[in-house]
C-alpha cells in the first residue's frame, strides 16, 4: 500500500497503490486527512489504477472523505479505477464518482 499526493489547482489527487482492506484504509485515511486538513481543496481525486485489491474498507474511505470535505463544499472523485476496484465502487453505489479522463464522468 502506498499513498503520493500531487497538488493541482485547487485540487488534491491520491495515487493509491496496492491493497485496500481494513488495516491499509486506517493508513491512508490517516495521511488523507492530514493532507485534507492542510490544503482544503475544492476537489480530491482518488487515482487508484494501480490498486490490485480493494473490499467494503475503501469504500468506507471514500465516502468518509467526502463527508470530511463538506464543510468547505468540497468533493471527492475517482479516477481510473482498476477493474477490480471499479466492480466493487459500482455495486457500492459510487460508481457516478468515477472519472475515466479528465472532466468526463462514468455513469453507474
Amino acid at each position: 500500500m502506498s499513498v503520493e499526493f500531487i497538488y493541482g489547482k485547487n485540487t488534491l489527487t491520491a495515487v493509491l497503490s496496492g491493497e485496500i482492506d481494513h488495516h491499509t484504509a486506517a493508513e491512508m485515511r490517516i495521511m488523507t486527512d492530514g493532507e485534507l486538513a492542510r490544503s482544503m481543496p475544492g476537489t480530491l481525486v482518488f487515482d487508484m489504477r494501480n490498486v490490485t485489491f480493494m473490499d467494503s474498507s475503501g469504500v468506507g474511505l471514500i465516502l468518509g472523505r467526502a463527508r470530511e470535505m463538506q464543510p468547505w463544499g468540497g468533493r471527492v472523485m475517482i479516477s481510473e479505477p482498476s477493474a477490480r476496484a471499479e466492480k466493487i465502487l459500482k455495486l457500492s453505489g459510487l460508481g457516478s464518482m468515477i472519472i475515466k479522463k479528465a472532466g468526463k464522468s462514468q455513469n453507474a
